[in-house]
């Protein structure tokens, strides 16, 4: 009898390891950590940074320039104007504020920015360079009047092949379900 219940005794304690292992394990993918870092001359890509953040329940940062841009900087018919001047010169980095994070604590990087001159803006490869990202799985998503997502990431994954770079996103116009979707799916 006494062997009866040492042996249910030693049952129940391999079970009881077992849960707890389980569930160090989910606790452990539930705790995945995500950074939203966005770049936004006009206010448009904040908007679906902040949505993006709220939905992955992650922190958010902005990448800020350290001189704003003015609605002559961002004349884009303007040949002079100084977007215009950063994006046809490969090699520019415009200067950016201190980022107010560091990017190596996290699991998913989600980096927005407008589409301009079918690109990222100059100012995202500034971020790029002086964050280390490398190694680091990061989710591209944009905004745009007229452009796709599809060139500007092929871009940035040539320029920076030592970042884990996933399928990114146009998110014009996107449905809060729609939005919900794809964020769930990206960092599952």
């Amino acid at each position: 009898m006494n062997h009866l219940k040492y042996l249910l005794l030693a049952v129940l304690t391999v079970f009881a390891a077992s849960a707890c292992s389980q569930n160090k394990s989910q606790n452990i993918m539930e705790k995945k950590k995500v950074l939203v870092v966005y770049f936004s001359a006009t206010g448009t890509t904040r908007q679906v940074a902040k949505q993006i953040a709220k939905i992955a329940d992650a922190d958010i940062c902005e990448i800020a320039s350290a001189k704003p841009y003015s609605s002559a900087d961002l004349d884009w018919t303007n040949k002079q104007s100084r977007s215009s001047v950063e994006m046809n010169n490969p090699k520019a980095r415009p200067e950016i504020k201190a980022v107010s994070v560091d990017v190596s604590k996290y699991d998913y990087v989600f980096l927005g920015y407008p589409i301009w001159w079918d690109l990222a803006p100059r100012t995202v490869n500034t971020f790029i360079e002086t964050a280390n990202l490398a190694g680091k799985t990061v989710i591209p998503f944009a905004t745009s009047g007229s452009s796709t997502i599809a060139n500007s990431v092929a871009v940035l994954k040539q320029s920076y092949p030592n970042i884990k770079w996933q399928t990114g996103k146009l998110l014009n116009h996107v449905s809060e379900k729609e939005m919900e979707a794809w964020v769930s799916e990206t960092i599952k």
